[in-house]
């Protein structure tokens, strides 16, 4: 992302996990959450951690003051072993979020797509004293993939003219939680030349609300 982002390479299931982690800037507003870990979109259609959306989300949670990892997924990159149709993927999800994740301080679990389903997995699976503090899902894989019911304070930010994912897929499974969706009109699936909205979005949904609007 810059010149101080640090490639980290830990142990996952299959072998390397190859990470990038970034701090916040010195002087960046108090966090609410320590460090945010974001998940790629789908390894078998390119993606990878420098997707321009994953860079969009770590640099929105780096301006509101945390540390951000991102990592490839199994045969991404530097990181080893092969395609696992989301299994192992999960698996390598976990993995990251055992390494970064300060026992007792809070955190933010975050994807794109095929990485919003992955993220929302996890946070799914793991067990209610170290589930995320809060789940950020642009783009979420709802169609091909099945999405698990997901905390009621999760973001979800879709683009209207999604050509990947149909909007109303994910209406559709919103609908049943009574989720809300952030629609942001006339954007398409990858977000082109509205990454600066996204980012602007995403900052807005985890700032916290100033104490005279609760009155």
């Amino acid at each position: 992302m810059n010149a101080g982002t640090e490639k980290v390479v830990i142990a996952g299931p299959a072998g390397r996990i190859e990470c990038a982690v970034d701090l916040p800037a010195v002087g960046a507003s108090a966090a609410a959450f320590g460090t945010a870990v974001i998940c790629h979109p789908h390894p078998q259609h390119g993606g990878t951690m420098d997707n321009k959306v994953v860079h969009t989300l770590a640099r929105a949670f780096l301006q509101v003051g945390c540390k951000t990892v991102r990592f490839n997924f199994r045969g991404v990159g530097a990181s080893t072993g092969m395609w696992d149709e989301g299994r192992g993927e999960l698996d390598d999800a976990l993995a990251v979020i055992a390494h970064f994740r300060v026992t007792d301080q809070p955190w933010l679990l975050s994807g794109f797509s095929f990485g919003a389903y992955i993220a929302s997995q996890a946070a799914h699976t793991l067990s209610e004293d170290v589930k995320p503090s809060r789940l950020v899902l642009v783009g979420p894989s709802t169609q091909r993939q099945v999405m698990p019911v997901v905390p009621a304070d999760t973001v979800v930010v879709h683009g209207e003219v999604d050509d990947v994912v149909p909007l109303s897929a994910t209406l559709d499974w919103a609908r049943p939680q009574n989720l809300p969706v952030i629609v942001l009109p006339g954007v398409g699936h990858f977000f082109h030349g509205q990454l600066a909205r996204l980012r602007s979005v995403v900052v807005q949904q985890l700032q916290p609300i100033p104490a005279q609007l609760l009155l």
